[in-house]
């Protein structure tokens, strides 16, 4: 489970509704549908997603992509490696406004 906190860098207030979308590869290190998801925050700005531990392939360790959209934010691209056997994990992501 990977639950977490979108943030604006402008006064470090939780963006309600921001857009997390989150993808990793299956055992042979494909991507597809079933290794993905989206999920919306909160009015706290907080989301939470459950799926299986994302498996190591070709030397790259276990990961998360993370893609995050909200209203008057620039779009955050992260990565999210989980500590090894970890069940449960936390994140905090900050977004820059955009430029007008």
């Amino acid at each position: 489970m990977l639950t977490g906190i979108v943030l604006s860098s402008l006064d470090c207030k939780p963006l309600a509704r921001a857009r997390v979308e989150l993808w990793q590869a299956n055992r042979r290190g494909d991507y597809t549908r079933a290794t993905s998801a989206t999920v919306f925050t909160g009015r706290n700005g907080r989301f939470r997603f459950e799926g299986p531990y994302p498996p190591s392939y070709e030397g790259r360790p276990a990961h998360i992509h993370l893609r995050i959209f909200a209203r008057a934010h620039e779009p955050l691209l992260a990565r999210f490696m989980p500590v090894r056997g970890a069940k449960r994990s936390s994140i905090r992501l900050v977004l820059r406004p955009a430029q007008v």
